[in-house]
């Protein structure tokens, strides 16, 4: 247990609240295709990854603050059962804006299944966020062949020490996730938690053949199998997959995707996907006439220097380049 040890009376909440929590994974199927995947989660306490987190609108000045170490025993009891919610919950806030946080738990279980782990393989995380994705990585394949990376020494820091607190000691490193960790690889998996609006290259390069890169991208999930260092490709899951942005070391800028309210949720996805490389009616028009294709339909390839979404066929007429 944690160095902040629960209240007595707060211990069965806890149990019984991550209990709850793992029946209602399982009864939205996510571990269907891996139910080794559940003795993990029942195994790894997610409050001690969330010491703290905001509740209410993340982009104005409705955020409360809900935490452990409240002096007010309600709020504390409040504090645990969300932390088992299954929701994601805001974990850092900078200037009114999200800057990290702890992914809905379901979806962190498909997204684990979708990796296709087996045992041995080297798995680098990008996006430390609360360590929490982390430590479940490093209870079904052990420390040593966990690596998760973030920009920030704060995130990091705290990672650490929630890692800690849980048991569980994977390396964390500060740095720009675009470019991986390769002091660390080779990679058999890559997973990324945070929303990316292209595939960086040093990802595969640091990959072994025949590894699975998984990744937020476009507000969809996309799968991608290593051929080799220069050579990556694969489709995109069903499942709709929003994430905070990925922040790297080179500077960006924030650009609004042209939706329309009442737009399609599929559209969106292809609006985002195609933003900068395709015309937001000739995109309307595209998805129309396709018969509204589902996430399923698009995919990714990474190769000779470049990268380019597609419909159906990588060879397709229909292919944008991601930057």
């Amino acid at each position: 247990m944690s160095a902040h040890a629960l209240d007595k009376d707060l211990d069965a909440v806890a149990v019984s609240a991550r209990a709850e929590l793992v029946r209602a994974i399982a009864l939205s199927g996510a571990w269907d295709a891996d139910p080794g995947w559940r003795a993990v989660f029942e195994a790894v306490p997610r409050h001690l990854f969330v010491p703290y987190y905001y509740v209410g609108a993340v982009d104005g000045d409705g955020q409360e603050r809900v935490w452990r170490d409240s002096p007010d025993p309600r709020t504390r009891e409040r504090w645990l059962r969300g932390a088992y919610a299954d929701v994601p919950l805001a974990t850092r806030l900078r200037d009114g804006e999200l800057v990290s946080s702890s992914s809905q738990p379901s979806l962190m279980a498909r997204m684990l299944v979708e990796l296709r782990v087996t045992d041995g393989d080297r798995v680098l995380e990008i996006g430390a966020g609360t360590g929490y994705n982390a430590a479940l990585l490093a209870h079904r394949l052990g420390d040593d062949l966990v690596t998760t990376v973030d920009l920030e020494p704060e995130i990091t820091d705290s990672a650490r020490t929630h890692l800690a607190d849980a048991g569980y000691r994977p390396t964390v490193v500060t740095g720009d996730g675009t470019r991986g960790v390769p002091e660390h690889g080779p990679y058999d998996r890559v997973i990324a938690t945070c929303a990316l609006t292209t595939i960086p290259p040093a990802w595969p390069a640091q990959c072994t053949p025949g590894a699975r890169i998984l990744a937020p991208l476009a507000t969809g999930l996309i799968a991608l199998t290593v051929r080799d260092a220069d050579h990556a490709e694969g489709t995109f899951l069903h499942t709709a997959a929003y994430f905070v942005p990925l922040r790297g070391t080179e500077p960006t800028t924030r650009t609004e995707i042209p939706h329309r309210p009442g737009d399609h949720e599929l559209l969106r996805f292809l609006l985002t996907l195609t933003h900068g490389a395709l015309d937001p009616r000739d995109a309307r028009d595209l998805w129309e006439q396709e018969g509204r294709p589902g996430r399923e339909r698009y995919g990714v390839t990474v190769a000779g220097g470049r990268t380019w979404a597609w419909l159906d066929d990588p060879e397709s007429p229909h292919t944008w380049p991601l930057r």
